[in-house]
């Protein structure tokens, strides 16, 4: 036991007689300002914009804060808090903003979440310039018509009788054809043709025989019947298309080149002259076609005619002034053309009108205004 402690005195003495290892010094990490001014100004800069934009948002929010829920079936029994009704549908939310906006007497904003949207098929489209066509509906008929026919042989032989009562030097047979001419050109117009036609009647190589035949890839004559307040809209040179049972799913495009000075006092119609190709000679003399002529009205603000609601007193359509925001407006249509009414007023060229669903749209903007009430 002795022997023990002396060999662990030794031990000890010799440890401690070891020269001890040197300490490194601990490196003394130093932050840099730069650093610090980089990282703390944003978010000082962030805090204080935050702060700014609360306080102009604080108006923003208190408006589109939600006042009360309204059943969906039921528009007098509310809420404060989120429900159900008896047959397990949510109530709607009543905004703010919807209920002290009111454009529209008799009428309020509404708002509309996204997955309604979808399931009730609310689409959009665009108030745009574009270039509208009215349309004029007619019947018409291709022509055989041999009392035309006769007057225009007429005419040409007059013209000819000037030519060479011109060309002989006598004045008095000259002033004899030349009161020819104008007896024969006051007929032809009293039937309908215009001055080109009848300048074109009375050249030697004018052939009027399709007013009684008509032969493939030839050009016939159409007569197009024109009720007098149609007539009007009517203009040479509008493009017009026709059909027939007997060709059905084909249209054949023509030029409108003439029209009568004198109505029909059976039919109070006006008639019409079109030339229109017949490549294959199917248009026969005196066969039946419906007729639509395109009255050009120039470029104008439209939008369709299914995103009006017109209530005979007022026109009204509901504008996307956000995503599912939808604001009731007035406005003033002009004419209808091609399923697109002319915009007179309160829209602007690029705003979003509903199209479709608006008659829902409709429906809850009336029940929002009478809550509001």
């Amino acid at each position: 036991m002795i022997d023990h402690e002396k060999e662990e005195r030794r031990e000890a003495q010799n440890t401690s007689s070891q020269p001890r290892e040197r300490e490194t010094p601990r490196a003394v990490f130093r932050f840099p300002l730069w650093l610090l001014v980089f990282c703390v100004f944003p978010l000082f800069i962030l805090a204080f914009s935050s702060c700014i934009s609360k306080g102009s948002n604080a108006k923003a929010n208190a408006e589109h804060k939600i006042l009360y829920y309204r059943n969906p079936m039921d528009p007098r029994v509310t809420s404060p808090a989120p429900t159900k009704d008896s047959m397990g549908m949510d109530y709607i939310p009543v905004y703010a903003d919807e209920a002290s906006s009111v454009t529209v007497p008799g009428q309020a904003n509404v708002t509309i979440p996204a997955g309604r949207e979808q399931l009730i098929g609310v689409k959009l489209t665009n108030a745009e310039i574009r270039d509208l066509f009215d349309t004029v509906r007619a019947s018409a008929k291709v022509a055989y018509d041999p009392g035309l026919y006769s007057a225009i042989l007429e005419h040409r032989e007059a013209v000819s009788t000037l030519l060479k009562s011109r060309a002989a030097g006598s004045e008095d047979f000259i002033a004899e054809a030349r009161s020819t001419v104008n007896a024969s050109r006051l007929r032809l117009r009293q039937m309908g043709l215009s001055d080109r036609q009848i300048n074109q009647a009375g050249e030697a190589d004018f052939d009027p025989s399709n007013l009684l035949v008509g032969r493939a890839g030839e050009t016939i004559w159409v007569y197009i019947d024109l009720y007098d307040y149609e007539a009007r809209l009517v203009k040479p040179g509008q493009k017009a298309t026709f059909e027939s049972p007997s060709f059905p799913g084909r249209h054949l495009e023509g030029i409108v080149r003439s029209i009568d000075q004198v109505v029909n006092a059976e039919t109070r119609t006006l008639r019409a002259r079109a030339e229109v190709p017949n490549p294959q000679g199917d248009l026969k003399p005196d066969m039946y076609l419906s007729a639509v002529v395109y009255v050009p009205i120039g470029k104008k603000l439209a939008i369709p005619e299914t995103a009006v609601l017109d209530t005979g007193t007022r026109q009204l359509v509901y504008v996307a002034t956000q995503p599912g925001h939808y604001e009731p407006r007035e406005i003033q249509i002009g004419r209808e053309a091609g399923g697109y009414y002319e915009v007179l007023s309160g829209l602007t060229d690029g705003e979003q009108v509903v199209n479709s669903a608006n008659f829902f749209i409709d429906s809850e903007s009336k029940i929002r205004a009478a809550m509001n009430n």
